[in-house]
């Protein structure tokens, strides 16, 4: 029986093209609808500032003892200016001793490393191109940004070059953990798939401006989940220029070493509890002291800065955020906390190593 059907079946296979029945007629599309010619165009006028970073690290061959370079991961990037700057994330090429660009046309240059803030999770490198190969990424803000409207993210998930995802801006005034440690305000949430692979890319707004630098996602199984975030674009305008002048941040601070907030709330500390003070540094000259241990083997609290120009401070990431908001040589009152006693002094902010 079964023999006998599929003998049917094979009779009734259409035989060469030339005899086959022709197909049923495609149906006429139309126009695009404004909202996907809006999203077609965007692509096509971004896609050349977004770039495809692979990361190399050196490695000795057990043979020949020569020294070869691994590909390490890869992440994306984008075209700053006309001088080859490229931004991407600064966890894209941590840990990397090499780096290759990937340009929108599928020309590969080595990048030398410009600058890094792990701070705010941001890195500059550096390609020679001719400088008609360079499109810099138009620049937005995002000060003036709106839960709701419409964000575009293009990268290179799972190396998957020049992808785009939509989404909109789902929550702003986020706060997440750079790789130091250090709180990242002002971070935007979005729903456009963020992905391995996308870290480093741009996320714009439906002029096609650079709003945000895609970082993160939230995910417990480490796949899309609905939840990505974004450096704002105000604080990467900040950083990007300082790394390329000075291939570093200044960053204005005590010269102090601060102790964990876990610790200090063990301690029953409020405040930002001091643990070293450098020499000749703009705490020092201000007398403040650090927690020490005495000759006992007893721990003596040093002092702990309560408030920054009245602004109350009650943990090591109030600090950090305050001094954000000055510049070196800004002169601030500083209230300190130590046996019980409140006491101001007069600090001029310095420059951090």
């Amino acid at each position: 029986m079964i023999k006998t059907l599929f003998t049917a079946a094979l009779l009734t296979l259409p035989g060469p093209a030339s005899s086959a029945r022709p197909g049923r007629p495609i149906e006429p599309r139309g126009e695009l609808l404004a909202e996907e010619k809006s999203t077609i165009e965007l692509f096509r006028r971004s896609r050349d500032s977004v770039v495809y970073i692979t990361t190399l690290v050196m490695q000795q061959d057990f043979f020949s003892f020569n020294v070869l370079e691994i590909p390490q991961g890869a992440g994306s990037g984008f075209i700053w200016d006309e001088q080859g700057h490229v931004v991407t994330n600064f966890h894209v090429i941590q840990q990397a001793d090499a780096a290759k660009v990937t340009l929108a046309d599928g020309t590969s240059v080595d990048a030398k490393l410009v600058g890094v803030f792990p701070d705010k999770d941001l890195a500059v490198l550096r390609i020679q191109v001719p400088k008609k190969g360079l499109r810099p990424i138009p620049l937005g803000a995002s000060k003036d940004l709106q839960t709701g409207q419409k964000v575009f993210a293009i990268g290179n998930p799972f190396g998957l070059d020049q992808t785009l995802t939509t989404g909109v801006i789902s929550a702003l005034g986020r706060e997440i953990r750079s790789l130091t440690g250090r709180p990242i305000q002002g971070v935007i949430q979005t729903d456009a798939a963020i992905n391995p692979g996308n870290s480093g890319g741009p996320l714009l707004d439906s002029a096609g401006r650079l709003i945000g630098v895609n970082t993160m996602i939230y995910s417990p199984s480490g796949a899309y989940a609905g939840v990505g975030f974004a450096v704002p674009v105000d604080i990467v305008n900040q950083v990007v220029p300082q790394l390329i002048a000075y291939k570093k941040v200044i960053r204005p601070g005590f010269g102090v070493r601060l102790a964990d907030d876990v610790l200090a709330a063990r301690l029953g500390i409020e405040g930002a509890l001091i643990l070293g003070v450098s020499k000749r540094s703009a705490a020092a000259l201000a007398g403040l002291e650090p927690t020490a241990v005495n000759a006992r083997g007893d721990v003596v609290l040093g002092d702990a800065i309560v408030a920054v120009d009245n602004k109350p401070v009650k943990s090591a990431d109030d600090l950090y955020k305050l001094v954000e908001d000055y510049s070196v040589g800004d002169k601030v009152t500083v209230t300190a906390l130590r046996s019980g006693r409140r006491r101001s002094v007069k600090v001029t902010l310095q420059e951090l190593e």
